[in-house]
């Protein structure tokens, strides 16, 4: 029996092993790893694809060059899927190497970053989004990313305010709003609100340079922009997104996505040359004078090079030997100066011989004042991540060194940023960035010039450098006197400033500390519902110098006698952020919702001096000035929201969203601080609600349509009245008198936000196997309640008070198309990108009172605000006309009912009336991509249609006889118009003509037509071929030679003068369409390579 026993336990035991075997064996046939790669169409790798086995939650995805590793039962599928790209499966049958070529697919099924982050596919939105990789941002000449923007999304337009390096930039999406409040766009960095204004260091008159704060932000580590045109796609952000929203996620802000599991290391190189792109055509055949005559004047009337003919120096006492005692050459301007200048006496220290004499000829003055410029910007990026994405981290660090083609002008900039996140175990996932930049900004003063020294207060290095006379050595010439260090120039009474002087005795210089990011976390309720918080942080110190040594020729005796300013701008935002969100499935709709409320706290603080009287030339400190002022203002401002949005689809073809906030605004009375912002947008699919009607001619379409509200709401202090209080209002007895007095501006309590609606349709479509995209929106803005400043009498001891009255209406449309022309996988490929945008704002009211409101500019010459016009209207004095309106008869077209003076020249109306528009009719950017193989060709071409311009710049180089289009001067002029009743018949000479009346007579004619084209940008890389780098370290190595602003024509300028119109004249803000000398633009030029590994 116990044998029996014995033998079937013996037995069971060898079964049991045997089971056991058959198992591990079954086991171990049933897996199987494989490996492989996943490419694009053109063979190139596809890094964070997902690899998904079919019918489970197993997966991975790709690292940096395209390859996985997937462990899965041998008669699994897998499939593999990448944004953009058709999603493809294969059978595993056995095999241990799969590999993946994914077809470029339905783009508008991609992921979209929308409002406060939140991601969602294209197809979903009902409104319009555009978006700009970092392929179309880094390795640029620009360090400004708003100038780097520009043509790379529809319905945003984009102003240099010069072409200084550094200088600020104007950023306007779909068009002006308000012409009291602010346009620009509210920069969203890595979710955290990011102070983006321009800190002038004054108004546009006396010298405004600053930078636009965006500066801060190196390109080249931004992984990606998305940019919120209208109010349905804003609606979560409040007020703060009314004029549209720049939402930047950086390469530090992306490590978030947990897919590289690579570490990686990226190097981008940069230099390009800086030089002047608009350099006029200067004639090279008259010189410095009046009619034909010598003298050492501003203008260029004067006699020719030449001896012979009418105009012949041969003629002129002055240079045909009979003074110099050489023919063909004149006395030295110093030798013969008056002596109250004291340039006579200092003579021998400047190193001129009493009897020197000076050669009649043109001189290249303007050609070799500016020097050709550089940028070198480096950036080094370390990003990676677990092999499971839990944690990931990102560092950053970039380098930009710019120096201007203006002598004087640099910047340089230093950025370090970091960033990570990570999954923890508990359902947790925590993240963060951490950004620091250091920016220094330094230029010589630009002020508002007329064509004779500046207008202001202070000094400007161009205005005295574009009118400079053909026969005058500018860069000869000695600019200071080294006695009493001031400027000596070539007028006989040194009554112009030396541009030279200009350059080494004034600066306007920013140093800005800036350090920005946030941290968040997040809490997985469960698979549906998710718990996050976020606090973000932006915080920078401006320092601003401003000086000018005294002995200066221009501006206000004030400045003459020197000054010095030193002040700080801090300016700090906090935001707090707290979301639940959700996202269910039931049956056949897919339900998402985010709730939660947001607080941000704004604090601007300004403290400084400003001291005058320069006692010790070239003594730079405030003990050295004979007077010291304050610099100082405070301004604090806070916002809570409250927020929701539910989305709701059917079957992925039928979406709707819908959405509100309410702001809680601090500087506000009680009953007016808060508004609701509701919003609803919806989109229809037919092609995937009717399947039967997609073909190879109509792979996709989508119709939208979107509602969406906004405020603006004021900043500083409106509603209260102010108290100024000034410990120097005036000398009395050899003392200061103390004086409080009450602030101009009578408060307002019963001032409201202005509030803006708008509402968009659209359609988007891809035809033709997908070669052909679309992309068209049409909306309409109106903005109610303007916040409108109403004189007062002067007997209620305030001169201004704001109300609310008045409606702006602003329509427009935007179209976005992209074309394939070739597509293949080894061999050419080209397509083409277009976008175009036309907008208008209308003044429909401004109360029953108020014919027009003057905005920007002076009163009798600016943009002004009048019912039924433009709100890019510009108004100043016009040529007097017999009946026919202006609109109907510019001096340009024809005779029209001008009027003619007795003088011959065209009589003015000083009641200042429209005289132009400033709002182009329509902006279109197109670019172009070749590739061959590793080879890659890019071009953008940037075009507008009309937007008129006052430009003092081309009326100058006209008016003081400088360009090519002057050289017709020795014939007599008759002006087209009507003299005395009759067809003008009065003959005027070159410089009544050119000088009289289109450098000094009515405004009018120094408007022009702003319609310009030019080569934005074109570059030509090279890929080192895979092969080639197999046995290096490295994953990638490019190579690009690359060009911005190449060429531009304004081509209804006139040709000599080379203007570009693209400039900001009197700074950023609501003013445009005005250029008073404010400078030239820039184009550059180089190469970069990037380095992977």
């Amino acid at each position: 029996m116990c044998n029996l026993f014995a033998q079937k336990t013996n037995f069971m035991k060898h079964l049991y092993y045997l089971i056991v075997a058959m198992l591990c064996c079954n086991f171990t046939i049933a897996q199987i790893t494989i490996t492989g790669n996943v490419v694009d169409d053109l063979g190139e790798p596809l890094p964070g694809a997902t690899i998904l086995e079919v019918g489970t939650s197993n997966g991975t995805t790709t690292d940096f060059d395209g390859n996985y590793s997937i462990t899965v039962e041998d008669n699994a599928s897998i499939s593999a899927s990448y944004v953009g790209y058709e999603s493809f499966t294969v059978a595993v049958a056995g095999q241990d190497q799969i590999n993946f070529s994914l077809e470029q697919g339905n783009q508008l099924d991609e992921v979209i970053v929308t409002s406060l982050g939140i991601k969602r596919e294209k197809q979903a939105l009902g409104y319009a989004v555009s978006e700009v990789s970092n392929e179309a941002l880094e390795q640029r000449a620009e360090g400004d990313i708003g100038r780097v923007l520009t043509g790379k999304a529809s319905g945003v337009q984009i102003t240099n305010q010069s072409g200084l390096s550094g200088s600020g930039t104007s950023i306007v999406i779909r068009g002006f709003n308000s012409f009291s409040q602010g346009n620009q766009p509210l920069f969203i960095v890595d979710g955290i609100p990011f102070s983006s204004e321009t800190n002038s260091q004054g108004n546009f008159v006396d010298g405004n340079n600053g930078s636009s704060r965006f500066l801060d932000i190196d390109p080249n580590n931004i992984e990606a922009v998305s940019v919120l045109k209208g109010l349905a796609a804003a609606t979560l952000y409040g007020t703060q997104g009314r004029n549209g929203v720049i939402l930047i996620t950086t390469k530090s802000g992306s490590s978030a996505s947990g897919e590289p599991s690579k570490n990686e290391i990226t190097i981008n190189s940069s230099y390009f040359n800086v030089e002047f792109a608009s350099m006029p055509d200067y004639q090279m055949e008259y010189g410095n004078g009046f009619d034909q005559a010598f003298g050492w004047f501003f203008s260029n009337w004067g006699p020719s090079f030449q001896e012979g003919g009418p105009a012949g120096w041969g003629g002129q006492s002055s240079i045909n030997g009979t003074i110099s005692g050489t023919p063909g050459f004149l006395r030295h301007p110093y030798t013969t100066a008056s002596s109250a200048t004291g340039i006579p006496q200092i003579l021998g220290a400047i190193g001129i011989d009493p009897n020197e004499l000076y050669e009649w000829k043109p001189y290249d003055s303007v050609g070799q004042f500016f020097n050709p410029g550089h940028v070198f910007s480096n950036n080094i990026n370390i990003r990676g991540a677990t092999s499971d994405g839990s944690l990931n981290y990102n560092i950053n660090y970039g380098n930009l060194e710019d120096v201007g083609f203006t002598p004087g002008n640099t910047v340089n900039r230093n950025t370090l940023s970091f960033g990570g996140n990570a999954k923890l175990s508990n359902n947790f996932t925590v993240g963060g960035t951490l950004n620091f930049t250091q920016t220094k900004f330094k230029t010589p003063p630009v002020a508002a010039g007329y064509g004779s020294n500046v207008g202001g207060e202070g000094a400007s290095v161009f205005a005295n450098v574009f009118y400079t006379p053909r026969s005058v050595d500018l860069m000869g010439l000695p600019f200071q006197n080294p006695v009493t260090g001031e400027s000596i120039y070539y007028r006989q009474n040194n009554s112009i400033q030396h541009p030279l002087w200009t350059v080494n005795n004034a600066a306007n210089i920013q140093n800005t500390n800036r350090v920005f990011g946030g941290a968040n976390i997040a809490y997985g309720i469960n698979d549906n519902l998710n718990l996050s918080y976020r606090y973000g942080i932006d915080v920078y110190s401006e320092n601003n110098i401003n000086y000018t040594n005294k002995g200066g020729k221009t501006g206000s005796i004030v400045n003459r006698n020197g000054i010095y300013e030193t002040w700080n701008n801090t300016k700090s935002i906090y935001n707090h952020n707290f979301n639940l969100s959700g996202d269910y499935d039931i049956d056949d709709f897919g339900v998402t919702f985010n709730i939660g409320v947001d607080s941000r706290s704004d604090t601007y603080d300004r403290n400084g001096t400003r001291s005058t009287g320069q006692q010790v030339f070239g003594v730079l400190r405030h003990f050295n000035f004979e007077q010291q002022d304050e610099i100082q203002y405070l301004e604090k401002r806070n916002i809570v929201g409250a927020f929701g949005q539910a989305e709701i689809d059917y079957n992925r073809y039928v979406y709707l969203t819908l959405a509100a906030r309410k702001d809680w605004v601090s500087n506000l009375s009680e009953e007016n601080r808060s508004i609701i912002y509701p919003s609803a947008s919806a989109s229809f699919i037919p092609t995937s609600a009717f399947p039967e009607i997609k073909s190879d001619k109509l792979s996709f379409l989508k119709v939208r349509a979107g509602y969406g509200t906004s405020a603006n709401f004021p900043f500083g202090y409106p509603i209260s009245a102010t108290l100024n209080l000034d410990t120097q209002s005036f000398i009395r007895n050899g003392g200061f008198i103390i004086s409080n007095t009450s602030g101009s501006i009578l408060g307002n309590p019963n001032l409201k936000p202005e509030r803006i609606d708008e509402i968009e349709f659209g359609v988007e479509g891809r035809f033709f196997s997908n070669r052909l995209s679309m992309d068209l929106s049409i909306y309409n803005k109106k903005t109610n309640d303007l916040i409108i400043s109403r004189p007062l009498d002067p007997s209620t001891g305030y001169t201004l008070t704001q109300t609310n009255i008045g409606l702006i209406e602003n329509k427009g449309v935007e179209l976005d198309l992209s074309m394939d022309w070739i597509r293949s996988d080894d061999g050419v490929n080209f397509s083409t990108s277009l976008n175009w945008s036309t907008n208008d704002a209308i003044v429909i009211d401004l109360g029953e009172d108020t014919d027009r409101i003057v905005y920007a500019g002076f009163g009798t010459l600016g943009n002004a605000a009048i019912p039924g016009e433009s709100l890019g209207s510009i108004i100043g004095s016009s040529i007097t006309r017999s009946g026919a309106s202006i609109e109907d008869s510019r001096w340009v077209g024809g005779d029209g009912g001008l009027i003619v003076n007795n003088q011959g020249s065209y009589d003015e109306t000083f009641d200042p009336t429209i005289i132009g528009d400033a709002n182009p009719d329509w902006i279109a950017n197109i670019s172009n991509s070749v590739s061959f193989k590793n080879l890659s060709l890019n071009f953008l071409f940037n075009f507008q249609a009309g937007g008129d311009i006052y430009s003092t710049t081309v009326a100058t180089l006209l008016g003081r006889g400088l360009t090519t289009d002057t050289l017709d001067r020795e014939l007599s002029f008759i002006l087209p118009g009507i003299n005395n009743g009759q067809p003008n018949t009065k003959q005027i000479n070159n410089s009544t003509f050119y000088f009289s009346n289109v450098l000094y007579g009515p405004d009018e004619m120094r408007i022009y037509d702003a319609t310009h084209w030019r080569l934005g940008e074109v570059s030509l890389s090279y890929n080192l071929p895979k092969r080639i780098l197999d046995n290096t370290p490295f994953g990638n190595i490019s190579i690009t030679a690359s060009g911005f602003n190449l060429f531009f024509d304004a081509i209804n300028m006139p040709d000599g003068t080379n203007f570009d119109p693209n400039i900001a004249g009197v700074g950023v803000g609501n003013g445009r369409g005005f250029d008073f000398l404010n400078g030239p633009s820039a184009k550059r030029y180089g190469a970069s390579v990037k380095l992977t590994f």
